[in-house]
C-alpha cells in the first residue's frame, strides 16, 4: 500500500491508465478480428469496398495504438503488413 499522498495519487492514476489501456487493446483486437472474419468470408470477393474500409480502420487503430505506446511501432507495422498480405492471398486464390 502507498505510504504518502503522492504515492496514493500515483496508484490512482496507474489504475485509471491500466483500465483505459485494456479497453483500447480489446477494441484494437476486436477490430482486427472483424477484419479477418470479413476476409475469410466466402463471399468476400464481392465486398472489396467494405474490405478496404475495414483495412483502413485497422490501419488507423494500429497507428494510434503505436502513437500512444500501447503497442510498439514495429509491431504495428508488422501487423499492417501481414493483414495486407491476407487480402492479396485471398484475391489470388479466387
Amino acid at each position: 500500500m502507498p505510504n504518502t499522498k503522492s504515492a496514493e495519487k500515483a496508484l490512482r492514476q496507474t489504475i485509471r491508465r491500466r483500465k483505459r489501456n485494456i479497453k483500447k487493446k480489446k477494441d484494437l483486437k476486436e477490430t482486427i478480428k472483424q477484419y479477418k472474419k470479413l476476409i475469410s468470408d466466402p463471399n468476400a470477393s464481392g465486398q472489396d469496398e467494405k474490405i478496404k474500409q475495414s483495412l483502413s480502420l485497422v490501419y488507423k487503430k494500429l497507428d494510434k495504438a503505436a502513437k500512444v505506446n500501447l503497442i510498439k511501432k514495429n509491431k504495428a507495422n508488422r501487423l499492417k503488413s501481414r493483414l495486407t498480405k491476407k487480402i492479396k492471398k485471398t484475391n489470388t486464390s479466387d
